[in-house]
């Protein structure tokens, strides 16, 4: 692949990574007995959107899917747009692995039909904390990192953050690069 592959947009990104996604699903394990942190209900997939005849057949083909899978799972789908024009697809499951499942299909069917550059990421949330704790897969890189917002503006728990790193490095792949950690304030999930 050259220069021009990548200037011109013919470079065409990987599917999400099935073991990196799925293994929050274990890691849960560590998150509520070492951690108490326990799933809240709720993980999304966040995406730009774009304007166009086939990404709205798209979108609606893959919402169609999603609340298909959650029905048969007893949860629900909705779809919404934040301030950044960034569009959601929420899950609220109590079962963890349906969520990540759900995440993986909307991810995975955007990306087959080529708009897997359009992928931003994968927010889960979980409570029990002083503050709601978000782990958040980046699709670019497939690595998780932990979010913490602290209800103050757009401040975060960097100190928590930074524990919950270490902890979890041995059951996620974790992102290296702090200056990666991507803060999704106002998610809403």
């Amino acid at each position: 692949m050259g220069l021009t592959d990548v200037l011109f947009g013919r470079k065409k990104l990987k599917p999400p990574n099935e073991d990196s996604l799925f293994a929050l699903t274990t890691a849960c394990v560590t998150l509520q007995t070492e951690l108490g942190l326990k799933p809240a209900g709720a993980g999304a997939v966040t995406y730009k959107s774009l304007s166009s005849g086939d990404f709205d057949r798209v979108e609606t083909d893959v919402e169609s899917l999603v609340k298909a899978a959650a029905r048969s799972s007893g949860g629900e789908v909705e779809r919404k747009t934040d301030s950044f024009g960034f569009e959601w697809v929420i899950v609220r499951d109590k079962d963890i692995e349906d969520q990540v499942t759900a995440v993986y299909a909307v991810a995975t069917e955007l990306t087959n039909q080529g708009f897997g550059g359009q992928l931003l990421a994968a927010p889960f949330r979980f409570d029990g904390g002083e503050h709601p704790v978000y782990w958040i897969y980046g699709f670019k890189r497939g690595k998780w990192w932990p979010f913490i917002p602290t209800g103050e503006g757009q401040n975060r728990d960097n100190a928590i953050e930074l524990e919950l790193k270490a902890k979890l490095e041995p059951e996620l792949p974790i992102e290296p690069d702090l200056t990666r950690w991507l803060g999704l304030f106002d998610a809403p999930i």
